[in-house]
């Protein structure tokens, strides 16, 4: 099957069999668990919140300096990572049928180190190989990795060979492969790279998890931990950073452990490391004085989060300046979101919509008093950006800000809802949060900072459109967010969320409307996923886009929002940026 005959899934809400709201989708199952943490979770929920918490860092990265783990030098540990890559470089062999296997499983063990990035070519050109050969998988495990790794890097492959190795004579799930961890991990993993249509790899999702449980309390390490984990969050969903610094710790179990990669992995670490750790001392530094320049108290402070998805987007060293501008424009615009939601009144969101239409600093007089500074603020800001950018690339800033306009539009429309006491419909509120959410605003922030190869200007017409992984990504994240402000209360300037709005259209419980827009969340991941093959030279925005969807889980899964709390995210970020690894 070519990649240019794959059907693109249609992501408008299940149609719904009866007056209930019970929607028809075949992966039902999936989202009892969910359903029944938001029912215990709404019975104790909180009162509309007042005011969101203070940020937990405070001024940490403006005065932290961190230590060289073993007296190290940064000199030492470049010269020591530039041996091993030529080292581990050596590895990579011409794949035939005879190593090919092994070559797979070096390809996943550098990514699941969070080293693939240092030997792009490379893999590149392995995968390639791997994709265009006939070679034959003899295993489940053997057929779900080669399954995984050709897709995730936009290489289309049919589920034929895979559903024949867990697919028996008569077509149901094959009883010899119900003892076989390995294989049921792959395959787990593998089928979540489906796409609208795959339903035998829906199936699989629910096969593999039922035996996994069932055989997890008798699994040894490495391979417990990983199923521990994928059972909560499959691997293609899982923060790559945060993935690879449980890995390091399992590797050396490993059958195919290699002592010289596990150590370029942990020099990668720490050398990354520290870049991250310059850049939020800057970008701290700056949004202390932004913050208190603006005078917008009731605010957002999540500097640090916000950077937290950033580095999830592109982690590595050449993507620097792509961070940092990204994080500015988004904490930017999370400060406009939260005018709108918490202080603005119906005329003030109105007066500040017209003012960011004309983007001009003679309207700054237009607006109160109260806006006028973070105005002006958000203008300079884009000056400074486009000041950083190369004159062949400024271009980009006006796809930007076009982008933020289109998001201030719809937290306009919102503020309408709810200053006029209006109950949208699912639909109606659907089209409105889903461009709220900032899918368009993300996607291009993304780009603005990236290489040219990589962000062409016909990527910034595709982020402005707003299709494929752009509104899998709105989707994704509206609709967790939502499930976790459902849980946890709201402001009482939040419009309704989809979940409300759910229940309120069709007379039902939570429980089920959580359900049921669990079903609309996969369909998003199967458009995200689909988006790989659909646009073969937009590809690297593709990807980066993928990685701002991966971050949704863990910011707003479980029905809770550590974005917003910042206190749930406060270790992670610890053992992202501060805590280096031991050498």
């Amino acid at each position: 099957m070519a990649a240019s005959n794959v059907v693109t899934p249609t992501l408008a809400p299940a149609k719904t069999t009866g007056d209930n709201g019970t929607l028809d989708h075949p992966a039902r199952r999936r989202y009892t668990a969910m359903a029944e943490l938001a029912a215990d979770s709404n019975a104790t929920a909180a009162e509309a919140r007042a005011s969101f918490d203070t940020s937990v860092w405070g001024d940490f990265f403006i005065n932290y300096a961190p230590e060289l783990p073993l007296q190290m030098s940064e000199e030492m540990m470049r010269e020591r990572a530039n041996q091993l890559k030529k080292e581990v470089s050596g590895l990579f062999e011409p794949c035939s049928e005879n190593n090919a296997v092994h070559q797979m499983i070096l390809v996943d063990t550098l990514q699941h180190l969070s080293i693939d990035h240092l030997f792009k070519e490379q893999i590149g050109a392995t995968l390639r190989n791997i994709h265009g050969s006939r070679f034959s998988c003899s295993s489940l495990h053997e057929a779900a990795l080669k399954f995984r790794l050709l897709r995730e890097h936009g290489l289309w492959v049919s589920t034929d060979e895979l559903v024949s190795k867990f697919r028996g004579d008569d077509g149901s799930f094959s009883p010899e492969i119900a003892n076989d961890p390995r294989g049921l991990l792959s395959l787990y993993n593998a089928a979540h790279l489906f796409i609208d249509g795959e339903v035998e790899l829906e199936e699989a999702i629910l096969s593999t998890k039922h035996h996994m449980e069932s055989l997890k309390s008798s699994l040894k390490s490495p391979l417990a931990g990983q199923v521990t984990r994928a059972l909560k969050l499959p691997l293609p969903r899982t923060v790559k950073r945060l993935e690879a610094l449980q890995y390091m710790s399992e590797y050396t179990d490993e059958q195919t452990y290699n002592p010289s990669i596990l150590e370029l992995a942990k020099l990668d670490f720490n050398l990354l490391q520290r870049l991250h750790m310059k850049e939020l001392k800057a970008l701290s530094e700056w949004w202390n004085g932004v913050f208190q320049e603006i005078e917008l108290s009731f605010s957002r402070d999540r500097v640090v989060e916000v950077f937290f998805w950033a580095n999830g987007i592109f982690h590595e060293e050449e993507y620097s300046r792509a961070r940092i501008m990204l994080t500015k424009i988004y904490q930017l615009v999370t400060t406009l979101d939260d005018i709108y939601d918490v202080r603005a009144t119906l005329d003030d969101s109105r007066k500040l919509t017209k003012a960011l239409r004309r983007w001009d600093i003679k309207t700054v007089s237009t607006l109160p008093e109260y806006l006028r500074k973070f105005y002006l603020m958000l203008l300079r800001t884009f000056q400074e950006i486009e000041a950083e950018l190369e004159p062949k690339e400024r271009y980009r800033v006006a796809y930007t800000i076009e982008a933020c306009l289109l998001s201030s539009n719809a937290y306009l429309k919102e503020a309408e809802f709810v200053h006029r006491n209006q109950k949208p419909t699912f639909e109606e509120k659907l089209e409105v949060s889903l461009a709220s959410f900032g899918g368009k605003i993300a996607a291009a922030g993304i780009l603005i900072g990236m290489g040219g190869a990589e962000a062409p200007r016909d990527a910034f017409d595709w982020a402005l459109e707003g299709d494929s992984s752009v509104m899998a990504f709105s989707r994704i994240g509206r609709f967790l967010n939502d499930i976790a402000s459902f849980n946890s209360g709201k402001n009482t300037k939040d419009v309704a969320s989809s979940v409300e709005c759910y229940m309120n259209q069709y007379n039902v419980t939570s429980e089920v409307a959580i359900a049921e827009i669990g079903y609309l969340i996969e369909d998003a991941w199967k458009a995200a996923n689909q988006a790989l093959f659909e646009h073969p030279g937009l590809l690297p925005a593709v990807q980066r886009v993928n990685n701002l969807s991966v971050c949704m889980p863990f910011s707003y899964g479980g029905g809770t929002d550590v974005f917003t709390s910042g206190k749930d995210m406060k270790d992670t970020v610890e053992r992202l940026f501060v805590n280096p690894l031991p050498l």
